[in-house]
């Protein structure tokens, strides 16, 4: 991947966690009635383990620095696939609701069995409504995003 496109899977982890941060803060704040701190708390705790929940800001900003770097990781990846298999994008909608759903997959079933967040029982609903939120702000967004810059390099 040169340094432009590089830089363009970026800026679109950047847009793409932006979007899912703050729907994961909307859904904690209509359940729950609190503010986005307990969700940046619970990232955190995937390094920081219950730290993350009596530590104080700094916690937010890790949470937060973490969200990120996995949106980012995300986007990079993505625009990969679609360089190597410019194929994907012939149906952005399809390719979108799919890596949502894989992202969504690949954080329950792989990042936070492997991290410190306390274990929790699963829940369909929740499930349901965290991948769609995931295949809404990180997986439909990132087909449009990273659509420019894959028929560049065709």
């Amino acid at each position: 991947m040169n340094s432009a496109l590089l830089k363009k899977s970026l800026v679109a982890g950047l847009i793409v966690g932006t979007l899912d941060i703050t729907a994961a803060c909307l859904q904690n704040y209509i359940n729950t009635g609190n503010g986005p701190v307990p969700v940046l708390r619970f990232v955190a705790s995937g390094v920081f383990g219950n730290e993350a929940f009596t530590g104080g800001n700094a916690m937010l900003t890790w949470g937060l620095i973490f969200h990120f770097i996995i949106a980012i990781g995300f986007s990079v990846f993505f625009f990969w696939l679609v360089i190597m298999w410019p194929v994907l994008l012939k149906n952005k909608l399809l390719t979108g609701f799919v890596y949502g759903i894989f992202v969504w997959a690949f954080m329950r079933f792989v990042v936070l069995p492997l991290s410190l967040t306390p274990s929790f029982p699963f829940n369909i609903k929740k499930a349901i409504i965290a991948a769609l939120i995931l295949v809404f702000c990180i997986g439909i967004p990132l087909t449009f995003l990273a659509a420019p810059a894959a028929k560049k390099t065709e």
